[in-house]
């Protein structure tokens, strides 16, 4: 009887690590769930530097003329946040969506941060 409670609890403590392994957010990507084919989506990331000296944002790029980003600072103090801003336009577009956001730095670490839009775009 003690064997399969012991085995219950392990397969519970088993479920939920893995489940609480799935849920966490990553801060680098945004779902912005279904959206209407047109539609202008806008979202701010938040960039930390995490690093133990100054870091350059030396430019902001993204995967497609759709997508368009900007960083309100330029350069950062090591714990400081810099917001990047992006607009997605969704014309054109049917299905599933990932647009890609990538910050280039002057830093060796960290020489490029890529930001995700995830979208539904339906009509």
């Amino acid at each position: 009887m003690r064997k399969i409670i012991a085995l219950f609890l392990l397969g519970f403590l088993v479920f939920q690590f893995s489940y609480a392994q799935n849920s966490i957010a990553d801060p680098n990507e945004w779902d912005s769930g279904k959206i209407k084919q047109g539609e202008i989506l806008k979202h701010d990331f938040i960039f930390k530097n995490e690093t133990k000296g100054v870091l350059n944002i030396t430019g902001v790029n993204t995967s497609c003329g759709c997508t368009a980003s900007q960083s309100d600072k330029k350069s950062l103090k090591p714990g400081e946040a810099a917001t990047i801003s992006v607009s997605f336009n969704s014309h054109g577009y049917l299905g599933e969506v990932k647009q890609f956001i990538y910050v280039n730095t002057d830093s060796a670490v960290m020489p490029i941060v890529k930001f995700t839009i995830k979208a539904r775009v339906i009509k």
